[in-house]
């Protein structure tokens, strides 16, 4: 499994090898999927899954605010439902399961990067169908979805760093050019202006670099 998830190019190729591998090795399970929670503006997406009832079950419990993934993403702790009929602890959830066709499901944690929380899930429609080395297989799926998300996520950071520092600059030798300024006299003004107009230093950056101006 490791050395599949190697060969994968990106971090969505990894993920939706993780859940058809999860499909095809834990006993029990039919189909998976990942959930991600973004903190900051409390929106959901789900970047794998095998089919759409994974996506529909995702929707559901972020529509009900309430369901063993999403709380395993919330909270940081994972959730075995041994019979979907018989739970207690979603009532608004547990209905929308069941017409979906769940009968059992598992949600796992992922340790992801800053302002995502997110969970890996894995469904069947018997209940029951999941027993101890299941649920221990389950975590090995979680831990290298866990990884994957992170580092997509730090790789993502780190671009956009590298972007603004370069656009920045660009910004700084433009006005050092045109304007006879010093490199330290160039960025003092991108500065003074981000702080004038509460404006991003890189949007300041990336319109001098537009016009050759200097900023206002």
């Amino acid at each position: 499994m490791a050395r599949d998830l190697l060969s994968q190019e990106s971090v969505e190729d990894i993920l939706e090898s993780i859940t058809a591998l999860a499909v095809t090795t834990v006993e029990g399970c039919e189909e998976a999927g990942v959930l991600l929670v973004n903190r900051n503006d409390h929106t959901f997406s789900t970047p794998a899954a095998t089919s759409d009832l994974v996506r529909e079950s995702d929707r559901a419990q972020f529509e009900c605010d309430e369901g063993p993934c999403l709380d395993a993403a919330r909270h940081q702790q994972s959730f075995y439902v041994e019979d979907m009929a018989n739970e207690t602890r979603w009532p608004l959830y547990r209905p929308r399961a069941i017409e979906l066709g769940v009968g059992s499901m598992m949600g796992f944690e992922l340790f992801t990067y800053k302002g995502a929380l997110g969970a890996l899930d894995l469904y069947s429609s018997r209940p029951r169908a999941f027993d101890e080395h299941s649920r221990e297989i389950g975590w090995v799926f979680a831990s290298h979805a866990a990884v994957a998300v992170a580092a997509s996520q730090r790789e993502a950071t780190l671009q956009e760093g590298y972007a603004t520092r370069q656009e920045i600059g660009e910004a700084v030798g433009i006005l050092m050019e045109r304007h006879r300024l010093t490199s330290a006299a160039a960025f003092e003004l991108l500065k003074k202006a981000s702080m004038n107009t509460n404006t991003k230093l890189r949007e300041i950056a990336r319109r001098i670099t537009r016009s050759g101006e200097k900023p206002g």
